[in-house]
């Protein structure tokens, strides 16, 4: 269809979509910065979807059964900025909307979940958000199972264009919805065939409509501008009893002198242009103004989901006072308050017995106390359960049948395995952690990346922790990958000595509610190094005096993970010698940067000589090596100088010079 039938076959709908394609337009030209044409092309879409579908009340976002709505192609903001602003959310004003773009608007050139409680997620970076969009549908068909259907019954709708299907964690995604039968997730294509470099055919030939089928999807081809073939898409992607995807044949910019090109996706901001494109569709206001009746519609539906939100809490407060209390604690994120006990209990028990494990076995026993009297926790691997020891008996896994288990096989897909975990998170009501080696942080790291930026707390357990691993060699050997991880702002890595310390990382990371955490573990056994309980968690403070210097305090040892051990013996044979060493474990280096001074000079005071140790690059320790000093001559690191090998665990460390031996010989190179 033309634009003058557009504009004459249903003109209430036209006007209605309208008013979102010149908001667009118009806050696109006056930040001259952004992407006028996706909102445009999508608007027709988005105007059925909100006015007849989706189940939200702008004045309260975050009610818990309302539908989520993803905008996973981000860059097209302004789509979910014109619908906020006409349906009467109150933190989507038009000044905000006239400040699209600026410094501290909460129109940001992306849609960040931290600015506006309406977006359930950050994206921009393609393929993230219909990767998420697959752990927001987990997780309702989980909390549905646990808490049954009168708290628990939405859908969950995405709107993914030509380069969030591109990306190859859109695959991933895509796969694990089938697999799981996502029945209330529903996504649209915007299959308007532009890219920013031209035509999608200059790099793609896929048949997406194929892809989706062939990965257990239904799947409808419709009309993206007409009204009537959209909402019965809609209608029949609810019924499908599978994960739905209906591909809207689009034209971005409609109606545009860009309409159709390239130049289209980005900003259009030539006012002649604007003006004709204005003039084509029938809109006669002025700049950011939309008329008072279509204005007045939309806000209406802004106004509806009301009820449904009213009934809603009616049916909580139906349920009994402890499970009202129960669904509060989840979906509010609180840890329980029998967490620590547990903990404490556990490293009691390992303080006592003192076994040698590997952390990622401690990583186990830490969950098998912890995931029973934490019904919320969704454990994971990508196909490397058996090495992660991510799953513990009581757990049960998740499956077309059986919605309460706990435990997901992701497959060999690390990086939708995180996205994934990040719409866990972000839904709400589940503790989401999953597993891999920590080399393959690298396949996972944009998702790491945005749970510390959308400041959701999920858990990466990350085993095999450096050349440890052994034979395997350097393409699974980690030796940048805690530098990179620890680089990462709002991020806690935690690289433990023993099983204690493993449990009281993971009594850190589950009580986080905005920061994730990545757990640094070991294949190789380690011996337990805190033989004497405490009941505090030393590693809340990220570092901690491990072993105190005899005599005259000289050089201070500092190590974390399975390098400890080496740090210790290094103390007893420099204290053979008769030079006082203090040893320092530091299993969190972000946590103790938050400490204040007096504590970290406490630990590590100026004076003695430095040793740090870590089975990987020295990248980030200076600032511990050298800082109180200024003196490079004052501190030493044994660690690593590039890749790895393959060979057995022993004869690497030797190799490499990471040696007890090799740290006593940097410490008295030093005095």
């Amino acid at each position: 269809m033309d634009i003058q039938e557009l504009r004459t076959r249903n003109p209430d709908h036209w006007m209605r979509a309208t008013a979102i394609r010149a908001l667009a337009l118009d806050a696109v030209a006056n930040a001259n910065s952004g992407h006028t044409g996706m909102p445009i092309g999508m608007a027709d879409v988005a105007t059925v979807l909100f006015g007849k579908h989706l189940k939200f009340d702008a004045k309260n976002p975050q009610w818990h059964d309302r539908d989520r709505f993803i905008l996973s192609a981000g860059h097209g903001s302004m789509l979910i900025y014109s619908l906020l602003y006409l349906c009467g959310d109150p933190e989507v004003t038009l000044d905000e909307i006239k400040n699209f773009r600026q410094l501290g608007a909460k129109t940001a050139g992306h849609p960040e979940n931290f600015l506006l409680k309406a977006v359930e997620t950050t994206t921009g970076p393609l393929g993230q958000g219909i990767s998420n969009s697959v752990g927001f549908a987990m997780a309702e068909e989980m909390l549905r199972a646990r808490f049954g259907k009168k708290l628990v019954d939405h859908h969950t709708y995405v709107i993914a264009g030509d380069g969030c299907l591109m990306e190859g964690v859109s695959q991933e995604a895509i796969a694990i919805a089938g697999r799981h039968e996502l029945s209330k997730l529903i996504v649209f294509w915007d299959n308007n065939d532009i890219t920013i470099d031209g035509k999608v055919s200059l790099s793609d030939k896929t048949d997406q409509i194929t892809r989706f089928k062939s990965a257990g999807w239904h799947v409808q081809e419709i009309d993206g501008h007409d009204a009537e073939a959209i909402d019965a898409a809609i209608t029949a992607a609810k019924k499908a009893g599978k994960p739905s995807m209906i591909a809207c044949k689009t034209h971005i910019a409609l109606g545009h002198a860009a309409q159709d090109t390239s130049k289209g996706h980005g900003a259009l901001t030539n006012a002649e242009q604007n003006t004709a494109a204005k003039d084509a569709w029938g809109w006669t206001t002025g700049p950011f103004e939309v008329p008072a009746d279509v204005k007045s519609w939309w806000e209406e539906i802004g106004t509806r989901g009301a009820a449904d939100r009213s009934e809603w809490e009616a049916r909580l407060a139906g349920m009994s006072e402890s499970r009202q209390k129960e669904f509060a604690r989840v979906m509010n994120g609180e840890a329980p308050k029998k967490l620590s006990a547990t903990v404490k209990a556990l490293k009691k028990q390992i303080s006592e017995t003192a076994p040698k494990v590997a952390t990622r076995k401690a990583s186990e026993m830490a969950l098998e106390v912890i995931n029973p009297i934490m019904p919320e926790t969704i454990g994971g691997s990508a196909d490397l359960t058996g090495s992660n020891n991510t799953l513990t008996g009581d757990m049960g896994v998740f499956d077309v049948g059986s919605r309460k288990g706990r435990y997901v096989y992701w497959g060999i897909r690390e990086h939708g395995m995180a996205a994934a975990m990040n719409g866990i998170a972000l839904h709400g009501g589940l503790r989401p952690y999953g597993g891999t080696f920590m080399a393959f942080t690298d396949y996972a790291r944009p998702s790491m990346r945005l749970a510390a930026l959308m400041k959701v707390p999920t858990v990466f357990v990350m085993t095999h922790d450096s050349i440890g691993l052994g034979e395997d060699g350097p393409t699974h050997q980690p030796v940048e990958h805690l530098a990179i991880s620890r680089a990462t702002p709002n991020t806690l890595v935690f690289r433990p000595a023993d099983a204690v310390e493993t449990a009281e990382a993971w009594e850190i990371a589950l009580k986080q509610t905005d920061t994730p955490s990545v757990l640094s573990l070991t294949r190789q056994g380690l011996p337990t190094v805190r033989t004497e309980h405490k009941t505090a968690n030393l590693s809340e403070k990220g570092a901690y005096v491990l072993a105190e210097a005899a005599g005259k305090r000289q050089v201070i040892l500092m190590a974390t993970g399975s390098e400890v051990e080496l740090a210790l013996k290094a103390r007893e044979a420099l204290q053979a010698e008769g030079i006082g060493t203090r040893v320092v474990s530091m299993p969190c280096i972000e946590l103790f940067e938050q400490q204040d001074e007096a504590y970290r000079r406490k630990v590590l005071p100026a004076g003695p000589v430095r040793v740090a140790v870590e089975a990987a690059v020295q990248f980030g320790w200076d600032k511990w090596l050298f800082s109180e000093r200024g003196k490079r001559d004052k501190g030493a690191f044994v660690g690593m100088p590039g890749f790895g090998a393959s060979a057995p665990a022993e004869v690497l460390f030797e190799k490499f010079g990471i040696t007890s031996d090799a740290v006593v010989a940097a410490a008295k190179g030093l005095l």
